[in-house]
């Protein structure tokens, strides 16, 4: 987006003069560590950050990844992210990215532990808010376009018009994409699936956090298999693993109609494909390299990053942030109308705005959002404080 790009730039060079490059010299070689808060082959969240580590060796000599997968409550309950850190920094780490919200507040402390390694917190925002340190930044892709896309994948597949949300914890991060994936819905569903939007019924659940932890959060497994019991047919997932399009997948095998939509990692669609109506994902790979670079060769300086896909071509490997695949569930005519959707989009983008976002539209509890004919800044979309109004489900964990 435009105006929010020459914000960022404009920080870029104001964090430029302020602060020398951070490292002064290439070294032959560049270690960076991987702090993964799942597994590195979980067809989700995790599995997108690998990759792109890998992503990094490949296109940048003399780099050198070390990973720590599952830190979490339930697979690593006795390790903290400073053990991690600790030992990364032992074996020569100059960079680590940290790559969950989960791991936000704690990256902030080894960051300043460690204030000649680079730290990158994956969709935090100490930065933006001023409570970043001179080694820590922040990188996160515009995933809104994704999940706009999702939820008007679902709105073209549905018959039942009954789409569920699977979400993961509540905060701004999730009620945005949640928002977003609602705003797409509606949108397709009035304007190529001739429906009223006003009788959409578009319902979240929240697990409680990214994946499953047995005790702790709901079982994703069996929330999904509620909503299909309820009469939704198209289940649109916003956590880090697969049980929406594996529950899908296995109830078309019995004969039911219904469909998936998949999130994080490009290839999660290959669970069940023939329910999947398409995966928004992140493409953490061109941002990885950028920050590896410039850590090499001295250039790097704190930034809060809120990366875009790459209208010319969202699926591009090499420079986009965000790309949606086009599920093998879709019909012909439904992925022609997914792509014009995304040459709106792109329009949208270029004069600065994020599609969809404009108003009239009212928070969940009736508040005033956008005015008619408003946009949202990005501020608002980052900062959205409740789900919007027409969604069902919890805007707060109170």
């Amino acid at each position: 987006m435009k105006t929010w790009s020459k914000r960022l730039t404009a920080f870029g060079v104001l964090a430029m003069l302020l602060l020398a490059p951070f490292a002064s010299a290439q070294d032959e070689e560049l270690v960076f560590g991987m702090v993964l808060v799942g597994p590195k082959d979980d067809h989700g969240w995790s599995e997108a950050n690998y990759t792109a580590g890998e992503y990094v060796m490949e296109m940048v000599p003399g780099t050198k990844m070390l990973v720590f997968e599952s830190l979490n409550a339930a697979d690593a309950p006795e390790t903290t992210l400073e053990q991690v850190v600790d030992q990364f920094v032992e074996e020569g780490a100059q960079l680590i990215f940290t790559t969950s919200d989960a791991f936000e507040e704690d990256t902030t402390l080894v960051a300043a532990k460690y204030p000649d390694v680079v730290f990158i917190n994956v969709s935090g925002d100490d930065v933006l808010t001023g409570e970043a340190s001179e080694n820590l930044g922040n990188i996160m892709g515009e995933m809104e376009w994704g999940k706009a896309l999702a939820g008007c994948a679902a709105a073209l597949a549905t018959e039942t018009g009954k789409i569920a949300y699977l979400g993961p914890l509540i905060n701004f991060e999730t009620l945005r994409l949640a928002s977003s994936a609602y705003l797409g819905a509606k949108y397709c569903y009035e304007q190529y699936a001739g429906g009223d939007p006003a009788e959409l019924e578009f319902t979240v659940t929240w697990i409680g956090f990214w994946f499953n932890i047995p005790g702790v959060t709901l079982d994703p497994t069996e929330e999904v298999n509620r909503f299909f019991d309820a009469g939704v047919d198209v289940v649109i997932s916003g956590i880090d693993t697969t049980e929406a399009i594996v529950e899908a997948g296995r109830r078309a095998t019995e004969g039911e109609k219904v469909w998936a939509i998949p999130y994080d990692y490009e290839g999660a669609c290959e669970e069940a494909p023939d329910v999947c109506l398409g995966v928004p994902y992140f493409n953490w790979g061109p941002a990885y390299v950028k920050t590896v670079s410039a850590v090499m060769d001295g250039t790097w300086v704190p930034a809060w990053d809120w990366n875009p896909p790459d209208w010319e071509d969202i699926n591009n490997r090499d420079t986009t942030a965000v790309g949606f695949v086009m599920g093998s569930g879709l019909t012909e005519e439904q992925e022609a109308t997914l792509w014009e959707v995304v040459d709106m989009m792109a329009a949208s983008a270029e004069e600065g705005h994020f599609a969809l976002w404009q108003g009239p539209l009212n928070l969940q509890d009736g508040t005033e959002y956008l005015a008619e004919g408003e946009w949202a800044t990005p501020e608002q979309v980052w900062y959205l404080p409740q789900l919007l109004e027409g969604m069902e489900g919890a805007s707060s964990s109170q």
